[in-house]
């Protein structure tokens, strides 16, 4: 008789245990600045702009709206990655309490930094096209100044394309995506029918169309719960192994300095290539190279 009772005992435990695990909902959120409704120039995304400090607080709130979708849509915890600039731009008072918050740089895995294969689905909020991309706001890669284009096995890829393969090495797939409507539509041929919010609409590299942003406000939270509501239907973007990481340089000097690094070849004058186990390892070395001269 205890016999039975200690076995069922654990079966229930086992059984409470299984179901528990399988009611978590964990959802990260990477935000960037450039694609935040009403943003179009460094008046609003730089540290010394004049508008800058009043889309900190906008930017929050779009965070704000995808956290509240996220847990409308069952969320069970919410982990937020401050992806802009130097990484501090995010109000901690006005960010919503129910989520955690990522800071500051460096950090291995960039613009997802803490993701692993215990989240369930990943939100990006205010991204932009990569370099040299057509009417799209403030487009760029990584680091403006100095970086032309980044591909991935062969593929070039904007910011949302790296941050989405390294979620997919843990095999986290992306549900949702704002920014304007150039960026909307290359994540959508990037990573696949996604849900995306168009907060402007880009006439150029400055400038744009904007709507208020209670309406940008809205369309993310209803997106976002959307996307999270679909993620089964989504697949994660995972390079298959080894990752060859090409990063083409705005100046040859990058390049040949790089190119001094154990590992790493040079196949034109501002091109080097560098060939990692997975997107982890070559992401850890992206951060390394563009961040080491920042500190």
């Amino acid at each position: 008789m205890r016999r039975l009772i200690s076995s069922s005992l654990i079966a229930l435990f086992v059984f409470t245990a299984a179901q528990a695990q399988r009611s978590k909902l964990k959802v990260y959120i990477s935000a960037d600045m450039e694609g935040v409704g009403g943003v179009s120039t460094q008046v609003q995304a730089g540290r010394d702009g004049r508008e800058y400090e009043k889309f900190c607080r906008l930017m929050t709130k779009e965070v704000n709206a995808a956290v509240e979708g996220a847990f409308n849509a069952g969320a069970t915890e919410v982990l937020v990655s401050d992806s802009h600039g130097d990484g501090q731009n995010i109000d901690v008072e006005l960010l919503d309490v129910r989520a955690r918050l990522v800071r500051a740089w460096p950090r291995p895995l960039g613009m997802v930094q803490g993701i692993d294969n215990t989240f369930d689905a990943v939100v990006f909020i205010g991204f932009h096209s990569a370099e040299g991309t057509g009417t799209a706001i403030m487009s760029h890669t990584i680091q403006g100044r100095e970086i032309y284009e980044i591909k991935l096995n062969g593929r070039a890829v904007p910011e949302p394309g790296i941050a989405a393969a390294i979620a997919g090495n843990y095999g986290v797939p992306v549900v949702f995506l704002s920014g304007d409507q150039t960026i909307c539509r290359d994540a959508v041929r990037l990573l696949g029918p996604i849900e995306t919010a168009t907060v402007k609409e880009a006439v150029g590299f400055f400038s744009a169309t904007m709507i208020h942003p209670s309406e940008a406000q809205r369309l993310i939270r209803e997106g976002v719960k959307r996307g999270i509501e679909r993620r089964r239907e989504l697949s994660a973007f995972k390079l298959p192994p080894p990752v060859k990481m090409e990063i083409a340089f705005k100046r040859v000097v990058n390049a040949e300095l790089t190119s001094y690094l154990p590992g790493v070849e040079r196949p034109s004058g501002n091109t080097i290539v560098f060939t990692g186990r997975d997107m982890v390892e070559a992401s850890k070395f992206l951060t390394a190279i563009t961040g080491i001269n920042t500190f």
